[in-house]
């Protein structure tokens, strides 16, 4: 059963002066297992950040659902509340979410006051500072961000999220602002958490090795739209969406020559018709999608997520050609 699901999810935003709406969000389909690690991964403006706030309802669902431990998120007030003590947030930039004028215990301690903690704060804040990384945690309670160097004040917001006993953290590119020194640590600790509190995660990243070396399945995305989701050894390593192989291909590791490309992600408010990734698809380009009989549907159809043989699900009229033949 999973603990957090997405059910035909949209989120559109009004038109900048007038014109049509963005489809930031446009029909997602999206599990996560209790104690699993889920990697979102896509381009930049794909909707990565809006889908995960949506899923913590931070930002409102046009349309669609998202179900927590079996139950449909509601958008009043008091269930919200009650939800995002289960479900946390922990944002890329820790130097932005910290509050500068607060010391290290009044930025962990906020999320118990906010939900009406009875229990022994003092107890509470050094728990979750320590599990986090930072001991003796004492050492750290009059500490300011400013004090801090970058990846303890990461640990200080994953202790902030820590503090409420939550069973969900969403990272929201936790160690994109990190130096590749300390990204480690931090993936480390992520993983650390996992096994000792059965936490879930979802982690947004564009970075595919960070995927590789943290998550169980991985879900890409381009243009609102989830467009391949499998386990992360099978969909790296035998990816099927062309736009999973291009991501691939300019890691450094990978072999053969990097796939560039073309252009732009389409504007979210003129999504194209028939797959929306088809203007830049480099099979459709050179010509192997004609090949495959499938380049009209491929500009004229906007395919379905569905199984695309034993180790993922993909959208791509050109893969399901592939998979059958």
């Amino acid at each position: 059963m999973s603990l957090l699901s997405a059910r035909e999810l949209h989120v559109t935003f009004p038109g900048r002066h007038g014109g049509p709406p963005a489809r930031a969000v446009d029909g997602v389909e999206l599990d996560i297992g209790a104690g699993e690690i889920v990697a979102l991964v896509g381009e930049s403006g794909c909707g990565k950040t809006t889908l995960a706030r949506a899923l913590l309802g931070l930002v409102r669902p046009t349309r669609g659902r998202v179900v927590f431990d079996g139950k449909e998120v509601r958008p009043d007030a008091r269930a919200l509340k009650a939800y995002r003590r289960r479900a946390q947030l922990v944002l890329q930039d820790p130097t932005g979410s910290l509050n500068p004028r607060h010391t290290v215990y009044e930025a962990v301690a906020e999320g118990l006051r906010i939900h009406g903690h009875t229990g022994d704060e003092r107890t509470a804040v050094a728990e979750a500072l320590s599990r986090a990384g930072l001991r003796p945690p004492e050492r750290f309670f009059l500490r300011y961000p400013h004090e801090l160097s970058g990846g303890q004040r990461q640990r200080v917001v994953i202790a902030g999220a820590l503090v409420l006993a939550p069973e969900l953290l969403v990272a929201d590119e936790p160690v994109a602002s990190l130096d590749a020194s300390v990204r480690g640590e931090i993936l480390a600790l992520l993983l650390r958490l996992r096994a000792e509190l059965g936490l879930s995660a979802l982690v947004v990243t564009h970075d595919l090795g960070l995927a590789w070396n943290i998550a169980d399945r991985v879900a890409v995305m381009y243009l609102g739209r989830i467009v391949e989701t499998g386990d992360v050894e099978q969909v790296l390593t035998a990816p099927q969406h062309p736009y999973t192989r291009a991501l691939l291909s300019v890691l450094p590791e990978a072999p053969g020559t990097p796939v560039i490309l073309s252009g732009e992600p389409p504007d979210p408010s003129r999504v194209p018709a028939g797959c929306r990734f088809h203007a830049r698809c480099p099979v459709l380009a050179s010509g192997e999608a004609d090949r495959a009989g499938v380049a009209d549907a491929c500009r004229t159809e906007d395919p379905e997520i569905l199984d695309g043989g034993a180790h993922a699900q993909v959208a791509c009229h050109w893969a399901r050609a592939a998979t059958r033949a």
